[in-house]
């Protein structure tokens, strides 16, 4: 029963924090830490599947204009935003494994509620067209968000914002272009399954209600997340990100 419930709750944290602004990787890992949960390899990849499925399920529209056009428009700009941030996440690397035991996890709580507050001050003056330009800002921020603590999403649409793009496109851009780097992350978790092997200790009612979880939940940040970037009220998710870097630095 306690496991049934744990994987449920991460589940909800899965779903609900890969999409709003304030890190599902480091939510994972400080909640890890609180309950004392070994990193299982097999549960990441459910909970990348199910949030990848929750943004299929709200942008399949737009997703199929980008299967069918991939090298114009949108598809184009994806592409061109991915190449930034797998050199990067290729040069961090190192760094960035060793950042999952925990060590950063406040700073980079501090750096993302830093960022929110920042770009929610300058958004009501970013108007412009959703650009090239943008796009490649947005891919930097995305590299770089791959350390625990510092929110994808958050990250990407600061950087969209700050680069002049108009909030609603910067938002629904950082959901589209994370399409390809959820399933890397995902062939290289496969990988390492191949290689090392897998051990799965949960049962499949934990499993199906670790995966729903997730994936009603992401669909819910989705839209949730859409509305209120158009309204530019990120500041409240920077104060709760300051509250949760402080916490962070007792666990």
């Amino acid at each position: 029963m306690q496991n049934f419930l744990v994987l449920f709750f991460l589940g909800l944290v899965q779903g609900l924090t890969e999409f709003l602004p304030v890190s599902s990787s480091g939510h994972l890992v400080l909640f890890s830490k609180i309950f004392k949960v070994e990193e299982s390899m097999f549960l990441s990849i459910l909970l990348h599947v199910a949030t990848l499925l929750s943004i299929v399920v709200v942008f399949w529209k737009d997703i199929w204009k980008i299967i069918k056009n991939p090298f114009k428009g949108d598809g184009m700009k994806i592409i061109i935003a991915t190449i930034p941030t797998c050199l990067i996440v290729l040069l961090i690397m190192p760094i960035v494994k060793s950042s999952f035991g925990g060590a950063f996890l406040p700073y980079c709580f501090l750096l993302t509620a830093v960022l929110l507050f920042v770009s929610d001050m300058l958004s009501k003056k970013k108007n412009g067209v959703f650009s090239t330009k943008n796009a490649i800002f947005m891919g930097i921020a995305q590299g770089f968000a791959v350390f625990p603590g510092i929110s994808r999403s958050g990250s990407t649409i600061c950087a969209g914002i700050l680069s002049g793009a108009n909030k609603k496109d910067c938002a629904k851009f950082s959901f589209l272009m994370s399409i390809p780097i959820i399933i890397l992350s995902m062939v290289m978790e496969v990988y390492d399954v191949v290689k090392y092997g897998i051990t799965i200790d949960y049962a499949p009612i934990s499993i199906i209600a670790s995966f729903a979880a997730a994936f009603v939940c992401g669909i819910f940040a989705i839209k949730f997340m859409m509305k209120l970037t158009e309204k530019g009220n990120l500041k409240w998710f920077a104060i709760y990100l300051v509250f949760v870097g402080v916490l962070a630095f007792f666990v």
